[in-house]
């Protein structure tokens, strides 16, 4: 895959009233794997509004920041798994990832909302593009790695702090959609949104490839509905990324699979797509043992949006 993420939209284009996601079987009930559940108040004193500013909502005043759109990148696969539990059968550090939506403007909780979210495994490889690239997860085939995913058989674990900025166009980029080639779903999933706005993911902590740093995709879905089949219509008023700081990347280059993981790592301060603001942009919040990031991570963001826009991702962020 060739192009950048900053590049013009993919070029197809996608009737976004005719969405519709396909719920999964009933199995997709999930048993959280840090804490053993989705802890209640984890967004307690997580962030705060913008000073000065009022949650009522009155004219010309904003209680929340927006947090920044970005591009969707060539990955995304709509009508994706309606379920909280994204794992399958993908090796990794268990990543609790909580999110919370809200008005921008009123600070209101956004209730059923879809949230989607999608990343790729411990070793840089997206489901659903295999055969774009080899390495873990499963994901043989010939070809160019789209994500520079490492090819052959990888030894050794990454050592310091990678210097000086990615080379080449980063594959991951927004240049145009790419067609899936395979029929993998793993580490996707869509989710509703409780009274409260909040939505909790089961998934693992990402890995990276050439070009990019450490990151989740995200989407809010809004003015939906929710059937048996899943959730249909509705607009996209959020498209992501979510960002995690280099201390935690660092301590998961130290576990397998991640320790065999090769490709040369861009940093968050070395990626063109992280706005560079904080939560703001998408940078996560996490806790996890210190020495031991092994046993998981829980992540909690809360996401201020524009119910009334549109922002697919599919333009510039």
């Amino acid at each position: 895959m060739t192009g950048h993420e900053k590049a013009q939209g993919p070029k197809h284009k996608r009737d976004l009233t005719r969405r519709k996601v396909l719920a999964a079987g009933t199995g997709a009930v999930l048993a959280a794997g840090v804490g053993g559940t989705f802890a209640a108040g984890a967004f307690a004193g997580e962030e705060t509004p913008a000073a000065g500013a009022q949650a009522s909502g009155t004219s010309g005043e904003t209680c929340y920041r927006l947090t920044s759109e970005t591009t969707e990148g060539p990955y995304y696969i709509d009508a994706d798994k309606l379920r909280r539990d994204v794992t399958e059968d993908q090796d990794g550090i268990p990543l609790t990832l909580r999110l919370k939506v809200i008005d921008a403007d009123t600070c209101k909780p956004l209730a059923d909302a879809a949230v989607d979210i999608w990343h790729c495994n411990a070793l840089g490889v997206y489901s659903g593009y295999e055969a774009m690239g080899s390495g873990g997860g499963g994901g043989g085939g010939g070809g160019t790695p789209p994500s520079g995913a490492p090819t052959g058989s990888p030894t050794g674990a990454p050592t310091g702090s990678p210097t000086g900025a990615p080379t080449g166009s980063p594959p991951a980029g927004g240049g145009g959609h790419e067609e899936p080639t395979d029929d993998e779903r793993y580490l996707r999933g869509t989710w509703r949104t409780d009274k409260k706005g909040e939505v909790a993911f089961r998934t693992v902590f990402p890995g990276w490839y050439q070009g990019r740093c450490v990151h989740i995709h995200t989407k809010v879905h809004v003015n939906g509905t929710w059937t048996d089949a899943g959730y249909e219509g509705g607009t996209t008023c959020h498209t992501g990324q979510l960002f995690f700081d280099e201390a935690s990347v660092l301590a998961t280059a130290e576990v397998e699979p991640y320790s065999t993981n090769t490709t040369a790592r861009t940093t968050l301060d070395e990626d063109t797509i992280y706005p560079g603001n904080g939560t703001e942009g998408g940078l996560l919040k996490l806790k996890y043992k210190k020495g031991a990031i092994a046993k998981g991570v829980v992540a909690t963001l809360t996401m201020g949006v524009d119910p009334e826009a549109t922002q697919d991702g599919t333009g510039a962020g």
